[in-house]
């Protein structure tokens, strides 16, 4: 999915060159780039809080199954 968001970007930046200085477009190509890192950092943050919460799910399932079998 980030690549496809990448992609976007990296179009929507080439197709508003044709308007702007060498600088601007330098510039345009920067940000976009940058924009780029931000979206796939914050991708790859939301995977990890993901696997976390899933994790202590799991810890907490296994937990309660230590207490019920302890428990008898």
């Amino acid at each position: 999915m980030t690549k496809t968001i990448a992609f976007s970007l990296v179009l929507a930046a080439s197709l508003g060159l044709a308007a702007c200085s060498q600088q601007e477009a330098n510039n345009v190509v920067n940000d976009t780039a940058d924009a780029t890192n931000d979206i796939a950092n914050s991708a790859d943050s939301a995977m990890v809080a993901a696997s976390n919460a899933l994790d202590n799910a799991s810890n907490a399932v296994a937990n309660a199954t230590n207490a019920v079998e302890n428990a008898n």
